[in-house]
């Protein structure tokens, strides 16, 4: 699908650019609409006070919780497993056997929504009774778990989806003591469930059933990472949850961090559905579309860090930040691919968790102060003119809000979203992007039920909104497969 938001806000006051962004995606909202702010902040001059940082980083939390929680169960496990092998499920624990009920309902009635549609089971899904029983209860306890996390979000956002409450210079909802207590209280349920379910998973079935296809690094690409930064631990924002960083060819022996530099990033559209530009930088993007473009195949533009295709996600942040449990992990053999990403996935989660806590008592002691600031109303008003760039990590990788103001009004706006560095078609170099890279020897036994091409594909949790397509090489049609 073609995203013309960017043309949309031409023209248009500064300050609606963070809701309407937010509209981008009902998925990842709340990151388009802080990474829009941001930009804001350095475009207007305005320096967001550390209240409306904390405020800000407890919302964006609630959005990497939810988020993460429903990628692994309700977007990805079902890849993974035999659902049908339930009913082969003999213990007597009774919750399992509720289960095991339920879905037996389910079958008889011909209604197996939402643990179908799917595709069918290959020789790696797990078969085994008692894990496909527990992975199943599992996913219908996330469903709860990620509707709470969501939950959380409203409680400093305003509303969910679309929070109300993140604008330029910072955040509008003063708290009050109970607003803070209500979200520690399902903090604290959010981790017993991370700690005690997410995380096991994760690695029983990484390290277990599905160690072959992560000892394999079914799905790796190009082993080339990059992450902006996000979430501040401390007023000086210098020290973050997630630091940045750049890994050109990833050599596990000796993992060069290299610094990041905005600087470097083109978006070249020689294979998108665009005019050719004479600046492929972000701040003279442009949405002008070619729609009989010559060799184009994608309305993806095609982002590049020094000329360079970069995977961007969880995988690439946790071995920017040399995380010791995912380095842990793929010293016992697991390689970066699409299990170690569902891995680094988890592990990351745990780390904004217990941000979360630290935020919450700074918060609170914030809140104890005379003059305790939220927002930097001084700068409210747009400038005649100015230019920032807003740079964040969403769930799904690096996300960039560029902006131009003249005359008070936005003159160019771009912005480069994780999917489209990770869905990416090829450069002018022909270099092909990472999933197009990490496709490449893939198994495919059976051509009408490519399961392994949707395990790695989704494995980067990919946002649809971003252009997903699948094109037949014989025929140059769009592949429809039959799903159970």
């Amino acid at each position: 699908m073609a995203r013309g938001f960017e043309a949309l806000l031409l023209g248009k006051d500064p300050r609606d650019a963070p809701f309407v962004t937010s509209r981008i995606c009902g998925v990842c909202y709340s990151v388009h609409q802080i990474a829009s702010a941001r930009a804001l902040d350095e475009a207007f001059g305005a320096e967001v006070p550390w209240g409306g940082t904390l405020l800000r980083n407890l919302a964006m939390a609630a959005q990497f919780i939810y988020d993460h929680i429903l990628h692994f169960y309700h977007l990805s496990v079902l890849d993974y497993i035999d659902i049908m092998a339930v009913a082969a499920y003999r213990g007597k624990d009774k919750a399992l056997n509720a289960v095991k009920d339920k879905i037996a309902g389910m079958l008889r009635a011909k209604d197996t929504f939402p643990l179908t549609p799917r595709y069918k089971p290959d020789e790696i899904s797990v078969t085994d009774p008692d894990t496909v029983i527990s992975a199943v209860k599992h996913y219908i306890d996330a469903l709860t778990m990620q509707a709470k996390a969501r939950n959380m979000g409203a409680i400093f956002g305003g509303r969910q989806p679309h929070y109300q409450s993140i604008v330029v210079g910072g955040f509008t909802q003063l708290p009050d003591v109970n607003q803070v207590a209500k979200f520690r209280t399902m903090l604290d349920e959010q981790a017993k469930f991370v700690n005690e379910v997410y995380i096991p998973d994760v690695l029983a079935f990484g390290t277990g059933p599905l160690f072959p296809l992560a000892k394999k690094g079914l799905g790796g690409g190009h082993h080339n990472y990059l992450a902006y930064g996000a979430l501040e631990l401390d007023r000086t924002g210098k020290e973050l949850v997630f630091p940045p960083g750049v890994i050109m060819g990833l050599n596990l022996k000796n993992i060069k961090i290299n610094r990041f530099n905005p600087d470097k990033i083109t978006e070249p559209v020689k294979y998108g559905w665009y005019r050719e530009s004479i600046s492929q930088h972000p701040y003279d993007g442009e949405q002008v579309f070619d729609l009989d473009k010559k060799d184009a195949y994608s309305f993806i533009k095609a982002p590049r860090y020094l000329g360079k295709p970069m995977e961007v996600g969880p995988l690439a942040r946790m071995l920017v930040a040399r995380n010791p449990d995912v380095l842990g992990l793929l010293a016992k053999g697991v390689k970066p691919g699409a299990i170690a990403r569902h891995a680094a996935r988890a592990i990351e989660t745990k780390l904004v968790l217990d941000a979360c806590y630290k935020w919450l008592d700074d918060l609170l002691s914030e809140m104890a102060k005379p003059g305790f600031k939220i927002h930097d109303t001084i700068h409210w008003e747009p400038p005649d003119t100015g230019m920032g760039t807003g740079f964040y990590e969403a769930p799904r990788g690096v996300l960039g809000h560029w902006v131009k103001i003249r005359n008070r009004k936005i003159e160019k706006y771009q912005v480069i979203a994780p999917s489209t560095w990770n869905l990416s078609p090829r450069c002018e170099k022909k270099a092909r992007g990472p999933i197009e890279e990490s496709l490449l020897g893939a198994p495919v036994p059976d051509p009408d039920n490519p399961i392994n091409v949707v395990r790695i594909i989704r494995s980067f949790d990919p946002c649809l909104a971003c252009a997903i397509h699948l094109i037949d090489p014989t025929s140059n049609k769009i592949k429809k497969f039959p799903v159970e």
